[in-house]
């Protein structure tokens, strides 16, 4: 983006500038230009993911200030401004609604409510996924109503692809529909608070981003049924009964013929027949190390799945009697789906170095990755955000697996967790709600009795927070595990380049460069409206590549610009940066929940392409009708 806009803006402009000016290239200088060369290498790196997000935006933060683009002691300012704070808290109030259960509570009465019929479930799900996105975070709830997902479309024989993808595009559409609902609407409007201009208020993107969600969730109801290929993933091509499968205690004896030998040489290493070790006790204690370094001794104890469909899978009862190993018990297993979360201490690890076996007490059995299962080699593959992992494990395992929150779980535990108290969750919810209301009823009350102060968004969600800890509703550790801490530190990093580019007059010179190219293209009359089409798109367009709150930290400062160089006002661009920098559909890598039911669903990434693509155009068309019906460039 900054490349094409560098090319433009070096044309020379024959256009009605005013007095003075004769074309943009002459008011360009070095700082200028380091920045756009700063912001071209920025995106390659998120474009490339030569590290990860927060990395980058920290290591963007630190290279302005070293290159002389933002004064040292102004650095510090980034940290002033108020959308972190705010997103950290609503984050600490949505683990407390996630970890008291009153979403899923909700989810679980809709399936087992809602009839088979496709369109009414595809309806339902991305209804009840878009209201909650409204008021907390998109993540959470596509985890939350993931499994419950799965186990509708299984009761039901609905492949999951046709309702997974519904899911995460409906927790987009909802997330335009109030300040709360983003990340990145919190942090555009700490920008315009920071550029002195008018803040948002808590339902001022209600006008736009209901039509939408009603406009997106029709679409997928309607062509979503023909459009959505009905896709399996890894376990959704097992019968139902082999989704589960025992697996055995057993103790070897001391005249088993396996003593001395190493443990890979031995019938339990044989997975061509489907035997699988998950655990080994030796004296009581687990033996954590490699397994290529165990050798068998007598009275070690064995946890074995014997699971497979294949005419090599051996018997259990003829396996045990070979080895002379004595069967103590049996336990409920499961096979069962793992998707690789993208603050998952597994990145870039492979399941050996993680000692996968030991630290979760699984076996991992295939990786599912950009629609192809990989079943060979899987020990050294090193994994990525969105890998979906097949794997046996005992079921009172999922609880510890699910602790770990390395992983979205597409399974409900078969013994779910205890609750805590039921009040928990009406005091979660009063605590989410009198947060809205005071941040909107004050703001209104203002105006008639300018007595009555507002109070700020950040500060009204500390006090929530605050106020479910002291209640006991969430502990400071569950508190902390909520935060996104890897959006919060990326959102300081970039904020320092916003401030680059203000500072250096970029963005000013970049919103020239746009005018000056649709000045040439458009009357006088149709100047503003042509102009915010382009804004649109242009922010589209880069929301599908890089993360949705980079987009807007850039577009942001430029809009601004624009609108003084059009002489308008700057509400309709900034809505729609606002909601344009959220309309990631096209790619399966726009968007975190995009990677969250990749795996489950069994998709491929022209599936994304299929039915993302015209949902982009419908959110394009709609929000350009409207915008400047509800914010005229005139007001």
């Amino acid at each position: 983006m900054a490349v094409l806009v560098l090319a433009i803006s070096l044309r020379p402009v024959h256009g009605p500038w005013g007095s003075g000016r004769r074309g943009i290239c002459q008011v360009m200088n070095w700082e200028i230009g380091l920045t756009l060369a700063l912001i071209a290498l920025t995106l390659i790196a998120f474009i490339r993911e030569w590290a990860a997000p927060d990395v980058i935006a920290l290591t963007v933060l630190c290279a302005v200030v070293a290159l002389g683009l933002i004064d040292p002691t102004k650095m510090t300012e980034v940290f002033r401004n108020e959308a972190p704070l705010t997103i950290a808290a609503l984050f600490v109030i949505g683990g407390a609604l996630e970890r008291t259960g009153a979403v899923d509570h909700i989810g679980q009465l809709l399936k087992t409510r809602l009839s088979g019929n496709l369109r009414v479930a595809i309806f339902a799900f991305s209804a009840l996924t878009a209201f909650f996105s409204a008021w907390m975070n998109n993540t959470a709830i596509v985890a939350i109503l993931l499994p419950v997902t799965l186990g509708f479309a299984r009761t039901k024989n609905i492949a999951a692809s046709r309702l997974l993808m519904p899911l995460s595009y409906a927790s987009i559409l909802g997330g335009c529909c109030t300040l709360i609902g983003t990340s990145t609407n919190l942090l555009v409007n700490g920008a315009l608070k920071d550029a002195g201009e008018k803040p948002m208020g808590m339902f001022e993107l209600a006008p736009i981003g209901i039509p939408l969600a009603v406009a997106g969730i029709g679409y997928l109801a309607i062509f979503g049924p023909r459009l959505i290929p009905a896709r399996s993933s890894i376990s959704g091509s097992l019968e139902i009964e082999f989704r589960t499968t025992p697996l055995y205690h057993v103790l070897v004896e001391d005249d088993s013929p396996m003593l001395g030998k190493a443990l890979l040489e031995t019938p339990l290493f044989n997975r061509a027949g489907g035997v699988h070790v998950l655990e080994i006790r030796r004296n009581g204690q687990r033996i954590m190390q490699p397994m290529n370094t165990i050798t068998v001794e007598k009275y070690d104890r064995f946890l074995v799945a014997v699971h497979g469909r294949s005419k090599q899978t051996v018997k259990p009862v003829d396996l045990f009697l070979s080895i002379r190993a004595q069967v103590l018990s049996t336990v409920d297993g499961i096979v069962t789906e793992l998707v690789v979360r993208d603050e998952s201490s597994l990145l870039g690890r492979t399941l050996a170095r993680a000692d996968f076996r030991q630290n979760y007490n699984a076996v991992v059995l295939a990786v599912h990755r950009d629609g192809v299962n990989i079943t060979k080699k899987i020990a050294t593959l090193p994994l990525e955000i969105g890998d979906t992992l097949l794997v046996i494990t005992p079921a009172h395992n999922l609880d510890e697996i699910a602790a770990s929150r390395d992983f979205v779980l597409t399974d409900k535990p078969v013994e779910e967790p205890v609750r805590p108290p039921k009040h928990h969750s009406v005091l979660a919810w009063a605590a989410l709600i009198g947060v809205v209301l005071t941040a909107t009823a004050t703001d209104l009350l203002n105006g008639f009795f300018p007595a009555i102060p507002k109070i700020p968004i950040h500060y009204a969600a500390l006090v929530g927070s605050l106020a479910l800890l002291w209640l006991k509703v969430i502990t400071p550790r569950d508190a902390y595990a909520s935060v996104d801490w890897q959006v919060l530190l990326m959102l300081y990093g970039l904020l320092g380049l916003g401030m680059a580019m203000q500072a250096t007059g970029t963005a000013e010179f970049l919103a020239g460069s746009l005018v000056a190219l649709t000045r040439g293209l458009f009357s006088p009359e149709v100047l503003p409206l042509a102009t915010l089409w382009l804004v649109f798109l242009l922010t589209l367009l880069l929301t599908e590549v890089l993360s949705n709150n980079a987009t807007a930290v850039m577009m942001i400062p430029i809009v601004l610009g624009l609108a003084r160089e059009l002489g308008v006002d700057a509400r309709p661009f900034v809505i729609a940066v606002t909601v344009a920098a959220s309309c990631a559909f096209a790619l399966p890598m726009g968007y975190q929940t995009h990677l969250m039911v990749y795996g489950p669903g069994g998709y491929r990434f022209s599936d994304f392409l299929r039915v993302g693509i015209p949902l982009n155009v419908i959110c394009w068309i709609v929000s350009c009708l409207l915008i400047p019906v509800v914010w005229p460039f005139h007001p």
